[in-house]
């Protein structure tokens, strides 16, 4: 089942990149207290993720901040490694990165999907939303293109 606004973000522990390599990342301090925008991505460095979704997030950063967010997060079903070349290619060193590396968030959101036919294995659906202190006040999900889960979408519902 799907997680919808009014719930509560499930705490998995993922992964993010600290300064000796990959870290354990609890979602429920992530989320704990804070005003956190969520992006999601099926992968990184494919070209509606590289084109556009997270060059939008990059571009839009300081505006997102400047609404009252605390944390600009993305994330992949990718590893950590990955997701950091990724972080350096776009220079979003405001974007707290979330590696799903097993989908277990993905999964725990509702939002995964089977991508193998694609020979991409489960990933998760493209979407964005926004918390506070771990409840969800937007969810946007995007069957195609980055419409609901654009920057623009996230700041006009911020």
């Amino acid at each position: 089942m799907t997680i919808s606004v009014g719930d509560r973000i499930p705490d998995v522990t993922v992964k993010t990149n600290g300064s000796e390599g990959p870290e354990d990342l609890s979602t429920g301090d992530l989320f704990a207290g804070k005003k956190v925008v969520l992006f999601a991505v099926p992968g990184a460095f494919t070209p509606g993720c590289s084109n556009f979704h997270m060059p939008g997030f990059v571009e839009k950063a300081d505006e997102i901040l400047a609404k009252g967010v605390d944390t600009i997060a993305c994330m992949a079903v990718n590893d950590a490694f990955v997701l950091d070349a990724w972080q350096k290619e776009h220079k979003a060193q405001k974007i707290v990165m979330v590696a799903d590396g097993n989908a277990e968030f993905a999964k725990a959101l509702g939002l995964d999907m089977d991508a193998s036919g694609g020979g991409m294995g489960t990933r998760c659906k493209r979407f964005a939303l926004i918390a506070n202190d771990g409840v969800i006040e937007y969810l946007g999900v995007d069957p195609k293109g980055v419409h609901e889960s654009s920057a623009n979408t996230v700041l006009e519902q911020l």
